[in-house]
């Protein structure tokens, strides 16, 4: 047999497969996971099936199809201000996580740090460690998720390659304010390196607040790769489609790891995206469409005896629940998955070394009737 050395030692099956698969065993109501329950818009599936039937079947160029590239760039400048070349600095991907791997990948030599805020989503310290690079590990604020600028500042070392940065931020659902933006442009001012910003969410931001977008501001965006997803706008996660922007300079080396990994993308789902991009309403009203679930997530967990933190975008919401019980988060997720039929996920996930803050992570784009049947189990706690 042959041998070899592991790139990721340390990863194994993560704790979503598991909880996804405990959750099927009981038959419990699955709010862990980041997906929707509801059904994705007609009008997109048509639009997709026209492709198809129109003989969009063959591979699309590298860089994406070009007519989605030019409307996405029309819509960027649309939203903020940001005048960016489709030709040139916008790349179609196989979903939101495959562009900051390639972002990573693109940029990482072994030796080099990258700082990421913790907790994180799960692929951020193995996309760094795959490239022979750190990740420097630096908490979020409890309880309200927000950055400690000085310890991100105290992680800096003269091997910092990059930031790692997500708004709104998956799984807590905090996001940027202005003192972040102000906090970020001092401190790349002082150190030479990177951004890769997650923006997968960027239109679900909740109760009249701004998105910040590396794309509002162009000295933040001339160091950037931003990261989108198609799926979390358009209920479709399955279809893995997502887009990076990035200067010019940058996105021609995102493409040479690109063209030789994924290389094109589905040709039908980007023709049918490119016609339903047209509907503005369809993702600037996704903000209001995701807060009421929100909202009535949190009125309907008044019953129960768990403590909701802030969610202000994203699918999620956080809770502690020291009222209930002193076990670990992945305990308690275990049991009240086999115990009362519901499935979440613990934050300590998101924490390389784990974490003691006793707090689950709810996913509320469900259809209503799922989270009254989950709180309605949740509320015999």
């Amino acid at each position: 047999m042959l041998s070899f050395h592991s790139k990721l030692p340390n990863v194994g099956t993560t704790i979503f497969t598991e909880m996804s698969a405990l959750a099927a065993e009981h038959n419990a109501v699955n709010l862990g996971q980041g997906f929707p329950d509801f059904p994705m818009s007609e009008q997109l599936i048509d639009a997709v099936s026209r492709a198809m039937r129109s003989n969009c079947n063959q591979y699309a160029p590298m860089p994406g199809w070009m007519p989605l590239r030019e409307a996405l760039s029309e819509k960027i400048n649309r939203l903020y201000g940001a005048s960016i070349n489709p030709d040139t600095e916008i790349t179609v991907t196989p979903g939101g996580t495959y562009a900051i791997y390639t972002a990573l990948t693109t940029i990482l030599r072994p030796g080099d740090e990258v700082i990421v805020l913790e907790p994180a989503y799960d692929s951020y310290v193995p996309n760094i460690e795959v490239n022979g690079a750190k990740a420097v590990l630096v908490p979020l604020n409890t309880p309200d998720f927000s950055i400690n600028w000085d310890a991100v500042r105290r992680g800096v070392t003269e091997k910092t390659r990059a930031i790692i940065l997500n708004s709104p931020h998956n799984p807590t659902g905090s996001i940027l304010t202005e003192q972040d933006i102000s906090s970020l442009r001092s401190l790349v001012a002082d150190h030479d390196m990177y951004i890769i910003s997650d923006e997968v969410y960027e239109h679900l931001v909740f109760d009249g607040m701004l998105h910040h977008s590396m794309l509002r501001y162009p000295d933040l965006f001339q160091r950037s790769f931003v990261c989108f997803s198609f799926g979390k706008v358009y209920h479709c996660t399955g279809w893995k489609l997502g887009y990076c922007v990035a200067p010019e300079a940058f996105t021609r080396e995102f493409r040479k790891v690109h063209q030789f990994n994924c290389f094109s993308c589905h040709t039908p789902s980007q023709v049918g995206i490119t016609e339903f991009l047209r509907d503005e309403e369809a993702y600037l009203g996704l903000g209001t469409f995701l807060q009421k679930k929100r909202d009535h997530f949190i009125q309907l967990m008044h019953s129960t005896r768990f403590s909701l933190l802030s969610s202000q975008g994203s699918y999620f919401i956080c809770a502690a629940y020291d009222r209930i019980t002193d076990e670990s988060d992945t305990a308690f997720a275990r049991r009240l998955t086999r115990e009362y039929g519901v499935a979440t996920i613990p934050v300590s996930a998101f924490y390389q070394e784990g974490s003691r803050n006793r707090i689950l992570r709810f996913c509320f784009a469900k259809k209503e009737e799922t989270l009254e049947a989950a709180v309605e189990r949740l509320s015999r706690l």
